[in-house]
C-alpha cells in the first residue's frame, strides 16, 4: 500500500514537472518568435561612410569593428560563465546561455541554465521586446520562482543592458534616429539610446587601438534588497576577435559599485560564434 502511494506521488510530481517544463518552453518559443519577427521587419544597418561627424574614438571604433557594408539582422550567441545573485555573495554559480538579439529592432531574449547544486538548476529568461523588459526564473526549468515585467525600472534596466551588450552586435552602435553619440574626451564618448519613449545613456571607453574596453553609467536600475535602486554600473570587455567581418570581444564582465567599490556579478565567455551566430558579410 505504501509503495503504491509513493508511486502515485512520484507520478504526480513527474506530471507537474513535465507540464511546467512545457509551459516554460512555450513561453520561450513565443519570445524567440517575436525577436525573429522583429528582426525581419527592422530597418537594415547603414554603412561606415560619413562617420567623420562622430566623436573621434567612436568613428575609429566603428571603422575598426564593422565591415564596409555591415549586415546583422539577427544575432545568436552562446555563452558560458559564472554569476552571483548579489554583490555581497561569495557564491559564484556556473551558467550556460543562449542570447538572441535583433539589433535593428532593439530586442533580445537571454535564456540561461544556472547550476545551483549537483542535479539542481534554475532557468533564467530575460527579455526586452517592444519597449518592455521582463525576467523569469524557474526551478528545474519548470517551477516558477519569480517573474516580473513591464515596470519602468525594469524597462530602463533592460534597455541599458541592450546598449552595453551592443559590443557583440556593433551595428546597433551606428548613429541614427534612436542612437546619438556625444563626446567626452579622446578615449570616451556617451551613447544615448531611445526606444519606445525610454532613454538611457552609457559612457563607452575605447582603447587607442580602436576597441571598446568598457562601459559605465552612474545610475542603472537594479534590484537590491527586494526593491529597485539606481546604482553605478560598469562592464569590461577583452580578447576581441574577427568573425564574419565584425570585430567583437570574446570575454566580458559586469558589476555594480557598492560603497565606491566595483563588484562583479557576471563573468562570461562567448563560444563558437564565428560562422553561425552572426548574419553578416565580409
Amino acid at each position: 500500500m505504501l509503495f503504491s502511494v509513493v508511486v502515485v506521488i512520484l507520478a504526480a510530481v513527474g506530471v507537474a514537472l513535465w507540464a511546467g517544463l512545457r509551459r516554460q518552453q512555450r513561453a520561450m518559443a513565443t519570445q524567440v518568435e517575436r525577436v525573429g519577427r522583429a528582426a525581419a521587419v527592422a530597418p537594415s544597418a547603414g554603412s561606415i561612410a560619413g562617420l567623420d561627424s562622430l566623436p573621434g574614438p567612436v568613428a575609429r571604433y566603428l571603422r575598426w569593428a564593422l565591415p564596409e557594408t555591415p549586415s546583422m539582422r539577427l544575432v545568436r550567441l552562446e555563452q558560458r560563465g559564472t554569476l552571483r545573485t548579489d554583490t555581497q555573495s561569495e557564491r559564484w554559480m556556473p551558467f550556460e546561455a543562449e542570447h538572441l538579439v535583433a539589433p535593428g529592432a532593439v530586442a533580445f531574449v537571454w535564456n540561461a541554465r544556472v547550476t545551483v547544486a549537483p542535479l539542481l538548476h534554475v532557468r533564467v529568461r530575460d527579455a526586452y521586446l517592444q519597449g518592455e523588459g521582463s525576467g523569469h526564473v524557474s526551478l528545474l526549468s519548470a517551477i516558477g520562482i519569480s517573474a516580473a515585467s513591464g515596470t519602468p525600472e525594469m524597462n530602463s534596466g533592460s534597455l541599458h543592458r541592450f546598449l552595453a551588450e551592443a559590443v557583440w552586435y556593433p551595428v546597433a552602435l551606428l548613429p541614427g534616429p534612436a542612437l546619438q553619440w556625444s563626446p567626452i574626451d579622446s578615449t570616451r564618448a556617451l551613447a544615448t539610446l531611445t526606444d519606445h519613449g525610454i532613454s538611457v545613456s552609457l559612457e563607452f571607453r575605447f582603447a587607442d587601438t580602436g576597441e571598446v574596453t568598457g562601459i559605465y553609467t552612474p545610475s542603472r536600475w537594479g534590484t537590491f534588497g527586494g526593491g529597485y535602486e539606481q546604482r553605478p554600473w560598469e562592464g569590461h570587455f577583452r580578447h576581441h576577435t574577427r568573425t564574419n567581418g565584425f570585430r567583437v570581444p570574446t570575454e566580458g564582465e559586469v558589476g555594480w559599485y557598492v560603497d565606491d567599490e566595483w563588484r562583479a556579478v557576471w563573468k562570461g565567455t562567448i563560444l563558437e560564434f564565428a560562422n553561425r551566430s552572426f548574419i553578416g558579410q565580409e
